[in-house]
């Protein structure tokens, strides 16, 4: 396997290639599994076996879609792409090869490296999950500027292999190889497992004698500015921070957390506020105020006093902070050289006040009116990131997930040290309208201490070989103003040094940059205008060959052994929820009965199972009025129990007859909590008190311990503590309908927040599990292939097919493919399922 790295004036081109053997005397699957950065364009990939090459092909994203539907509807495809943690994209493509067979996969992906904190930096996954006879990264960098410094780490670089990374820089190249042995590879002397698992990170600089940089090569231009040496902006940010419910435990103590360390770094210069929104919208101070030590010892101690309440009055908390940034703009309460930013943070979608997401972008829109950046923290995958992004990016900010994990408060404080140090306003790069045609962007609100602006353009002479630029931009002391002239001749004299460049790389910067503008911009614009926008990105996208999100790629493989084609596509931030439904989470759905068909009876329950970006979904064929044990946390006193229900008379030409959950009994043995739900009322007991609604009631209950909200005739949200929250999801049938009952659906959200002695049917899958899948093949479902499943040290025969995920749309529902266990889940559960029917719900 050997990662080949060529980067050209922050333009990363990447290839990966990967050989595998058929050793045996069967035809065999191989893999090539790959993870990119999230950032970066795939550009090219082929297969080679035997000889004959089988290469990618990149079309537009709804031809492809077409040309595969059958084979899709057929089960034929496979989707190859699949967005992997934070930063990563998973490309996975398989084929069956004959025996002694061999195949070569070669993937190509390019991406403009990032200036952050004074280093650009490209990040290579390493993961290959094998032993490799000859693994090898190697990294070429040239530089027309000079480099200043070059490094290189791995999250798994021992010190034994911290030997093998072999780094040389000089002038304006810099070079990078690592290339292990099998036996430096291996965790210990004689085992087979390897220790290559994890990021591969360069980061370097470049010399800067001049506050930016002008290249001119075949026709196209790129500039890159960023000035050393000036004296910082002060600046007056604005957190607008959610204390809604679902913020409870771990998610408010991290943004606490975060919200003093960052008060440490704030400078005395600085002027700052807090505003909180739950129902209410309160504030720390009626204007921004000083950073003074005094007004921070005063900060520090409200912000450890911050705490959760009510529900998601988003659209009062971001405008109390715009109206009190524009007042202390107009009344001269902050300096007039000064960065003005609004962060905002929240975990969910406003649900008090105004709640319609397109009123509330366009109040903010005319109220900010462009003097600002908007900056949108989305914490966890309960967000509208759609919603967050665009009101961002209309804002001159941009949004950004914070993941639910143990790190968040550092994410957070991350986010923050990005954007605490401005240095310009009003940044704008004028180049002459009569020579260039095609410009990236060119005014930016702020320029930040580490960072850097790129502008790339088309010469409408393609033999131009010079060029002026106006530079503009307001200071801490006085306004910044030059015009540069750069000549293609003196670059031309820089690149002879050098052999390794690849093709046009300025023509494929310049298109890489352009396409990702065109594709923010495209996210905020309604009507014609998007319209325009995404036929000039798609025709970008075609024309330089990227898979972008307008763009699919389509892999053919041999025809023999039930090879699949597939597509590769780019998956969306604001689609991660539905795609990747990541977190510890673990879903029990009861599916509507209409789904179910005589012969199997779709599946009750799924786990999803993050760390292989799956799920695995069984059913437990119980008669109606049984109670099944869903989850028992003895140290949290958390149990919740679900009784059956069937249709209103038995289905004679059912084998298997239809149950659904329509009681299900909630119970924290600590508070002395009692929750009873059915499809008809919600009962609270809390110690002899009893407390009744029904679902037509929108309701939001706060006491000690416990939060309930219930959105009228379509869903509760119930958080206990520090424990897990469940969502109870009510399904209602046409009520003279003959066979069928309304019924409840449970979903477990946060569930890594009980205790690792948690089980029962639902609660054993809250601890991490595994599997692996072998032998996939055609089942006796055309469109549901069967395989077998080593999973708890059984060997199981399993079914791919669908489950229906009612979150989001309770009437529809969203498909979720999973693994299906047959027999009452026999070899994935602990024990055999009656084990876990109990005598009552309490």
């Amino acid at each position: 396997m050997k990662i080949d790295s060529k980067i050209t004036s922050r333009f990363a081109h990447n290839v990966i290639t990967s050989r595998a053997v058929n050793r045996g005397n069967v035809h065999k699957e191989v893999f090539f599994d790959v993870e990119l950065p999230k950032t970066a364009f795939i550009t090219n990939f082929s297969m080679t076996i035997d000889g004959v090459t089988y290469p990618g092909t990149i079309k537009e994203k709804e031809v492809a879609k077409k040309q595969y539907e059958k084979a899709v509807s057929k089960g034929q495809t496979a989707g190859l792409v699949k967005a992997s943690g934070r930063k990563t994209e998973k490309f996975t493509v398989s084929v069956n090869i004959e025996a002694a067979s061999k195949a070569t996969f070669e993937l190509t992906y390019e991406e403009l490296l990032k200036r952050q904190f004074g280093k650009y930096e490209m990040f290579i996954k390493v993961k290959p999950k094998q032993l490799v006879k000859d693994f090898e990264i190697e990294v070429n960098i040239f530089e027309p500027q000079g480099m200043t410094e070059l490094e290189a780490e791995g999250t798994f670089i021992t010190n034994d292999l911290q030997n093998i990374i072999k780094k040389t820089f000089s002038d304006k190249k810099g070079h990078i190889s690592f290339k292990p042995t099998l036996d430096q590879q291996r965790t210990c002397a004689n085992c087979s497992q390897s220790v290559l698992d994890g990021d591969f990170t360069v980061r370097y600089d470049v010399k800067r004698t001049a506050p930016d940089d002008l290249q001119i090569v075949n026709g196209y231009f790129v500039h890159f500015f960023a000035p050393t040496n000036l004296p910082k902006l002060p600046k007056n940010v604005v957190f607008v921070i959610d204390i809604s419910g679902s913020m409870s435990g771990r998610e408010i103590e991290q943004t606490r957390e975060a919200l003093l360390k960052i008060l440490d770094d704030i400078k005395e210069d600085d002027f700052f506020n807090f505003i909180l929104f739950g129902s209410e919208v309160q504030t720390w101070k009626e204007t921004l105020i000083k950073a003074t030590p005094e007004n921070l010892d005063q900060a520090r101690k409200f912000v450890r006093g911050i705490d959760t309440a009510g529900m998601t009055n988003l659209h009062g908390g971001i405008m109390r902070g715009i109206d009190m940034l524009n007042a202390a703009h107009e009344r001269n309460l902050v300096p007039k050289r000064s960065a003005s930013i609004i962060i905002m943070l929240t975990d969910g979608q406003p649900n008090v006040g105004i709640s319609n997401t397109q009123d509330i972008q366009e109040h903010v829109k005319k109220a900010i009116e462009g003097k600002y950046p908007l900056y949108n923290l989305g914490f966890g995958y309960g967000v509208d990131y759609s919603f967050l992004e665009k009101m961002a990016l209309e804002n001159k900010g941009l949004a950004r997930r914070i993941y639910p994990d143990s790190d968040a408060a550092l994410q957070l404080q991350g986010f923050y040290d990005e954007v605490s140090n401005p240095m310009l306003t009003d940044i704008e790069l004028n180049y002459p309208e009569n020579e260039i045609s095609d410009l990236t962007k060119n005014s930016f609100k702020h320029f930040y201490d580490g960072s850097e602006i790129v502008v790339a353009g088309r010469f409408i002479d393609n033999n131009q070989n010079h060029l002026t630029v106006d530079v503009r931009g307001e200071g801490a002391n006085d306004a910044l103003s030059y015009t540069k002239q750069q000549d293609a001749q003196q670059i031309d004299k820089a690149f002879q040094e050098q052999e390794y460049i690849f093709g046009d790389y300025i023509e494929r910067l310049w298109a890489y940059l352009t396409i990702e503008q065109l594709l923010e911009k495209r996210i905020a614009a309604t009507g014609e205008e998007k319209e325009n926008l995404t036929a000039k990105a798609l025709d970008l996208s075609l024309k330089y060959k990227f898979v972008t999100p307008l763009t699919s790629m389509v892999v053919t493989k041999p025809e023999d052994y039930n090879n699949q084609d597939g597509i590769a596509d780019k998956p969306i931030e604001a689609q991660a929820v539905t795609d990747v439904t990541l977190a510890p989470q673990s879903y029990l759905y009861t599916a509507h009965p209409t789904w179910y068909t005589s012969v199997d009876g779709d599946p009750h329950f799924i786990i999803s199972v993050p760390q292989k970006e799956d799920a695995i979904c069984f059913n437990i064929n119980e008669n109606p009025g049984a109670v099944l044990n869903l989850i028992n946390d003895p140290v949290t006193g958390i149990t919740v129990n679900g009784e059956l229900i069937g249709d209103k008379r038995a289905n004679s030409d059912a084998k298997i007859q239809n149950t659904y959950f329509g009681k299900l009994g909630i119970a924290n043995k600590q508070l002395d909590l009692k929750l009873t739900v059915t499809p008809e009322e919600i009962t609270i007991q809390n110690g002899n008190e009893k407390t009744g609604f029904t679902w037509l009631d929108s309701v939001t209950l706060q006491q000690e311990g416990l939060t309930l909200i219930i959105n009228r005739k379509k869903n509760l949200v119930l958080s206990m503590g520090s424990g897990a929250s469940f969502v109870i999801v009510l399904h209602q049938v046409w009520k003279k309908h003959p066979l069928h009952q309304d019924f409840l659906g449970l979903y477990t959200l946060e569930s890594d927040k009980l205790s690792e002695q948690t089980h029962g049917l639902l609660g054993q899958f809250f601890h991490p599990i595994d599997f692996t899948i072998l032998e996939i093949h055609p089942g006796s479902d055309p469109k549901k292939p069967d395989a077998t499943m080593i999973v708890k040290n059984n060997e199981l025969t399993v079914t791919r097919g669908w489950q229906k995920d009612y979150r989001k749309d309770p009437k529809h529902g969203v498909d979720i493919p999973c693994w299906f266990v047959h027999n009452n889940g026999a070899g994935l559960i602990d024990g055999v399922h009656t084990d876990y029917i109990v005598s009552s719900l309490f």
